[in-house]
């Protein structure tokens, strides 16, 4: 019986010892899960949560504040005093089971319960919201709608292919609205592509695919000419606005799809001058002393002869008391007696010489191995040179620094 009893006894020892070696391992185990938090490369100094808000005489109404603003980034307090180590590439970080690390129930409006955490940092929300898109909610006053489209150019079958997206804040002349597009490459005004009538809405969903054949050579002279119409009960044609996009200034190709979106203008529907007309933006800079003229596009001129070797250019010169400063011409286009030209030109102006300077728009046609012929000239400047139009668009720009004022003029051959 003593036999029995002493190896019962021994063998209840060596069960216990082998209970208080696994209970002792899984313990170490826990104490090394918790504290394998990676080292920060440049620690940060340690501060009391609650010192943060020791000046502060009401900490709700600032942890308020704060929220709206950023959120905290803080250390458990159950790892105060430890010391942190590198995680090794086969320790994997667990979501941790831990009750002391389970949040407390109760109001979380104040930070009382953060007592004794280290602040890291903080979050800030703003930095993770998407960028708005202020295209479709931006329209400035007097906007007639906008027009959505894109672009792309393929290299080996000369293709321009043209999606009309959608139109978005047609002033129709009714109540109802049944609009549609008609789309022109220019210079070729006589053929168009149209979309289909988009029945009694005033921001259409077209989502059609067009194709223009048009050589490499010759695509960058081209322009893309957008007109949306209204069709009424009686079936008539109401022209809504326009949109004029020239391709010269895109780099078009296969794997470049633009997607561009403009505002609809209003057409000139009076019939054009005698020598045609000419569209032309002035603006004056008086922080810079810089004039500004953007050369838009000229319509109905007579050239001397139709063929497609002719080109049409605009000279911008710069004069002060009928003396020539400088001239800077835009690029020739062939064969249209409507070119759209869309050009920037800016000169160095001081203001106090808007009183004797003007400007001389010169319509010029070139054919090869031939005179340039002079097909139409305008001046605008002030009472010393010009009258009506071309001084009313003077002194707006003067009246208005730094914004682009626009305007037609008639175009005539007189000095």
């Amino acid at each position: 019986e003593q036999a029995v009893a002493v190896a019962g006894g021994i063998i209840g020892g060596i069960l216990l010892f082998v209970l208080l070696g696994i209970t002792a391992y899984l313990l170490w185990k826990k104490f090394c899960h918790l504290c394998s938090y990676e080292k920060l490369i440049n620690p940060v100094k340690t501060t009391d949560a609650n010192a943060i808000f020791q000046y502060q005489p009401n900490s709700e109404i600032q942890l308020k504040s704060t929220r709206s603003r950023s959120v905290p980034f803080i250390i458990p307090p159950t790892l105060h005093g430890r010391d942190w180590i590198h995680l090794t590439n086969e320790e994997q970080v667990q979501e941790d089971r831990d009750p002391y690390m389970i949040p407390q129930s109760g109001p979380r409006s104040s930070f009382h319960s953060l007592a004794g955490a280290y602040v890291v940092g903080t979050i800030n929300p703003d930095l993770y919201k998407f960028p708005e898109d202020k295209s479709e909610t931006d329209f400035p006053d007097g906007n007639i709608g906008r027009l959505w489209f894109s672009i792309e150019y393929e290299q080996e079958s000369e293709r321009l292919l043209v999606s009309l997206i959608k139109v978005k804040k047609l002033q129709p002349p009714a109540d109802s609205c049944s609009p549609f597009v008609k789309i022109y490459l220019l210079p070729d005004e006589r053929s168009y592509l149209q979309s289909k009538t988009k029945r009694k809405t005033l921001n259409p969903q077209f989502d059609e695919n067009f194709v223009f054949q048009v050589s490499s050579k010759m695509l960058l002279q081209r322009t893309l000419k957008f007109l949306v119409y209204h069709v009424d009960k009686q079936k008539k044609h109401h022209l809504l606005g326009q949109v004029i996009f020239p391709l010269k200034n895109e780099a078009l190709t296969e794997d470049n799809k633009l997607v561009i979106w403009r505002d609809l203008e209003k057409e000139n529907l009076e019939p054009p001058s005698e020598h045609g007309d000419i569209q032309f933006s002035l603006s004056y800079n008086d922080y810079l002393g810089r004039l500004t003229v953007v050369v838009l596009r000229a319509r109905g001129l007579k050239l001397q002869e139709e063929s497609p070797a002719v080109g049409v250019y605009v000279k911008v010169s710069l004069m002060n008391h009928n003396k020539f400063i400088k001239s800077k011409k835009t690029a020739t286009l062939l064969g249209t007696p409507n070119p759209v030209y869309n050009e920037t030109f800016s000169f160095k102006t001081e203001q106090t010489e808007l009183d004797t300077a003007s400007l001389s728009l010169s319509v010029l046609q070139s054919i090869k191995g031939e005179k340039t012929l002079l097909l139409g000239r305008v001046v605008v400047g002030p009472f010393m040179y010009t009258r009506g139009k071309e001084l009313e668009h003077w002194n707006e720009m003067i009246s208005k620094p730094k914004e682009l004022v626009k305007r037609w003029h008639a175009l005539c051959h007189s000095t």
